[in-house]
């Protein structure tokens, strides 16, 4: 490939990449796939060597919030993740770990708090959601965990400033992370973090 081809096509993953942050940032798209489909199609881009990485534009996404949602960004990062503490508070004999755009940073205006618990059966969860009077409603995700893709039970709640997504998941689980849409390892982070991010961002 010439060095003009290889030039071309980095502008043209960096076309979609920053369509797709925008997507995401503004309208609510949480799919990093379904992103970069639609901003491809979007600006007539049919050659797969043009599409970027989960990476390239979670990169994206971080410079878009930066330029163009700093303040706005900082405010919304800061009550999802106060929900998400109040809520894995409520939760902590399941031991609550926030992962995903919250505790990552990324998080856009129509972003779901997505919060990992740890107990032998979703049952458990459901039960004290119910003695709670807590409404919910349920789905499943689909994860690479361990060597294998599997679906795991999701109880949505409604929260203050969103939807706050409980994702359950064994104890054994605890003992390693899946992957996430990046490609990378997912972080997370239990009730003490999540307190110390929130310290940190106010000193």
């Amino acid at each position: 490939m010439s060095k003009d081809s290889t030039t071309r096509q980095h502008h043209l993953r960096q076309l979609v990449a920053q369509q797709a942050a925008r997507m995401m940032a503004e309208e609510g798209i949480a799919d990093y796939a379904f992103a970069k489909r639609k901003a491809a199609r979007q600006l007539g881009m049919t050659d797969a060597n043009c599409l970027p990485g989960n990476a390239e534009i979670e990169s994206a996404l971080r410079i878009h919030q930066e330029i163009y949602h700093a303040e706005e960004h900082a405010a919304a990062l800061h009550r999802l993740r106060t929900d998400a503490l109040a809520t894995m508070r409520l939760l902590e004999r399941f031991d609550p770990q926030l992962t995903g755009s919250v505790l990552d940073g990324t998080a856009g205006r129509h972003a779901e708090t997505d919060i990992h618990l740890f107990v032998d059966s979703d049952k458990e969860v459901e039960i004290f959601l119910l003695n709670n009077k807590i409404s919910y409603q349920t789905s499943e995700k689909s994860y690479h965990h361990g060597g294998e893709r599997r679906k795991v039970p999701v109880f949505t709640l409604e929260g203050p400033s969103g939807p706050i997504r409980l994702i359950i998941f064994s104890p054994e689980d605890a003992r390693t992370s899946p992957r996430n849409a990046a490609g990378g390892v997912v972080s997370r982070a239990r009730p003490v973090a999540v307190e110390s991010l929130l310290n940190e961002i106010h000193e």
